[in-house]
């Protein structure tokens, strides 16, 4: 459980990172992204377990494929 713990975290932290880096809000990528901006918010802090449909929209949102938002995760 703890590897799953620490991929959410690596993965909340890359697209806060990615949101910050493009000069977005968090309700800026949440209406982007058509995610409410507290989910948004759980997930940035890896408090969420999301969809791979919901991680496309956050990377369609971020102007950038699946694969790069990805880019950096480790997974064990």
């Amino acid at each position: 459980m703890k590897r799953n713990e620490d991929l959410l975290i690596q993965l909340g932290a890359r697209i806060a990172y990615l949101r910050k880096e493009r000069h977005m809000s968090q309700l800026d990528l949440a209406v982007e992204a058509e995610v409410a901006k507290t989910y948004l918010c759980d997930l940035e802090k890896g408090r969420r377990n999301p969809t791979v449909c919901l991680l496309n929209r956050i990377a369609v949102a971020l102007s950038m494929n699946l694969d790069d938002l990805f880019d950096g995760i480790i997974c064990f």
